[in-house]
């Protein structure tokens, strides 16, 4: 069932078995894999089924250093479906060795292992419409991936691992139905949580207040609770809710909000190869269902453990779109309508570049050598991107004189620092805004620099091209846009103890009999990978945890 919050009576109690605070992909893969499983599920959600501009000022909250991080309230939606209203659908599961203690990277280590959570990704695959459980491009298709680059063997990194594309599906569109016709779970929507209530002992949760947006007040008695709110908002709720404790709920070690951690992304570097260009493609085929694939560039673990460093992907990528000697007339087409490109995507075309008047008219000359090309380009993106139900994943464009970019997505280190508390504003609720300080660590960028350099190195080796880049420019190319996007991980660890970590193994607040948190939010470290994919597997796996026999007295 979908009701609203608003059609309750002031004060109204509920009393649920399981209550879950938010409607993302967490949180309705959690409701999914509740049905029919002998608990009534209350899913408390803020928003609507569409964004509200009241909504969004909800998440509007203070960046320490706006040239390092995006407005709080970009990447994030208030909404029924949370994020995967515009999340850009890039399945990736972690690797093993991101669950491992790595002694060169502090504060590394899960207090679970890659098999712990590997049997889940399937039916989270299933869940995203990303196909089959398969990251190799051998078997991922039948008659095997193209290689990227043919004949390159290279000794550090492994280009047959592939990322699987979501359609991307928005969660709420695509599972409303389901939810709308199961007996034992309801969405409330327009319900905004405002304070975790734990008893005086501080030992169980005794209550959610709710807050409709027309000022009715519910209160929220469940015998289990789990938050779902994402990265942020999972520790403005914690730190914010005060009752019984000034340091908030969960946070008697001062981890709630601390290690927070995004990804090291961006574009940079100049590959160039010497061989003819069919021998190179850096495109995305299709597996038998549709979904889109493409391999990457992965440096092995061993070569991680040799070069200490964390872990990382590239990708081949087209020219720098700001510099017009591409000569590529669709790359100069979307560089010129940058003011017009949404802020997700603008943000990645190289901001800092001045749009001048002379590398204007270059780029017009560009488009006006390649009309047909460049119409015929959009023609077919406005199709397979804008109209296709299952949307071609990102910009390729070939260039004339196979020379790439490399794009890079590195793992950013745990770092107590980089943390998330409260603003002194408060919002119209009365509830404490976020105040975001995200850091990054010199492994950061020791990361990128010495993955490039194994690069630069079997390239030279095989001898089929060259890699060329400058180790001193790493840090303003992969800190150009500030952290990466919506990745926002890290601010209530998973660790083995109360002083390692927010939650332990099965994601139940330390010392909190009856609280759980679902999301990356838990994430010990970041890993090379997008996480929503792993986010939904941990979403599975605590759910069979909180519907085990022995469990609903909890």
């Amino acid at each position: 069932m979908i009701a609203q919050a608003q059609a309750l009576a002031e004060g109204s109690v509920l009393t649920p078995d399981i209550c879950i605070v938010g409607a993302g992909a967490a949180g309705i893969a959690m409701a999914l894999r509740l049905r029919g499983r002998g608990r009534e599920v209350l899913v408390l959600e803020a928003g609507q089924e569409r964004e509200s501009a009241e909504q969004r000022d909800m998440l509007v909250g203070e960046v320490v250093d706006p040239a390092l991080h995006s407005p709080t309230e970009h990447y994030r939606h208030r909404v029924f479906g949370g994020s995967t209203l515009t999340w850009g659908g890039r399945c990736i599961p972690l690797d093993p060795i991101d669950f491992m203690e790595r002694a060169w990277i502090p504060d590394s280590g899960w207090p679970i292992a890659y098999d712990d959570v590997a049997p889940f990704y399937g039916d989270a695959l299933r869940l995203a419409e990303a196909g089959d459980n398969d990251f190799n491009a051998a078997s991922a298709i039948a008659e095997g991936m193209r290689p990227m680059i043919a004949g390159f063997v290279p000794d550090n990194f492994d280009s047959d691992c592939i990322e699987r594309n979501s359609a991307p599906t928005n969660f709420a569109r695509r599972y409303r139905h389901l939810l709308a016709e199961a007996p034992d779970i309801t969405i409330l929507l327009g319900a905004n949580c405002t304070e975790i209530v734990t008893t005086p002992d501080r030992t169980r949760i005794a209550s959610v207040e709710v807050h409709t947006d027309a000022g009715k007040r519910l209160e929220i008695k469940a015998r289990q609770f789990v938050l779902a709110t994402g990265g942020i908002e999972t520790a403005r709720l914690l730190l914010a809710s005060q009752r019984h404790d000034p340091r908030g709920v969960g946070n008697d070690r001062d981890l709630v909000g601390r290690y927070y951690m995004c990804h090291i992304a961006g574009t940079m570097g100049e590959v160039s190869f010497s061989g003819p260009p069919d021998t190179i493609f850096h495109g995305y085929e299709r597996a038998w269902d549709g979904v889109y694939l493409r391999r990457r560039l992965h440096l092995r673990p061993e070569a991680q453990a040799r070069l200490r460093t964390g872990n990382i992907v590239m990708r081949l990528h087209h020219p720098r779109l700001p510099d017009p000697r591409h000569g590529r007339g669709v790359l100069s087409a979307i560089y010129l309508a940058r003011p017009l490109v949404s802020y997700e995507y603008a943000k990645r075309l190289h901001s800092d570049d001045p749009m001048t008047v002379g590398k204007v008219l270059h780029h017009v000359v560009n488009v006006l050598r390649e009309p047909f090309a460049t119409a015929g380009f959009m023609a077919q993106w406005a199709w397979r991107r804008s109209l296709a139900a299952r949307k071609f994943p990102s910009l390729i464009v070939r260039p004339r004189d196979n020379r790439f970019t490399l794009d890079i997505h590195a793992e950013q280190a745990p770092n107590r620092e980089s943390r998330i508390t409260l603003s002194e504003r408060r919002d119209r609720f009365g509830m404490p805004r976020v105040r975001v300080d995200w850091r990054w660590l010199p492994l950061d960028i020791e990361t990128v620099v010495r993955a490039l350099q194994a690069l630069a190195s079997d390239m030279a080796a095989s001898g089929i091209g060259q890699l060329r880049f400058s180790p001193e420019g790493v840090a303003h190319d992969m800190l150009r846009d500030g952290a990466y996007g919506g990745h926002h991980i890290g601010t209530a660890r998973m660790g083995k103890t109360p002083e390692t970590g927010v939650v332990d193994a099965d994601c139940k607040v330390f010392g909190i009999d009856n609280l759980f948190i679902a999301g990356s939010a838990v994430f010990p470290t970041s890993g090379q990978a997008n996480p929503t994919l792993t986010v939904l597997a941990l979403a599975l796996r605590l759910t069979d945890h909180l519907a085990a026999p022995g469990e609903e007295g909890q």
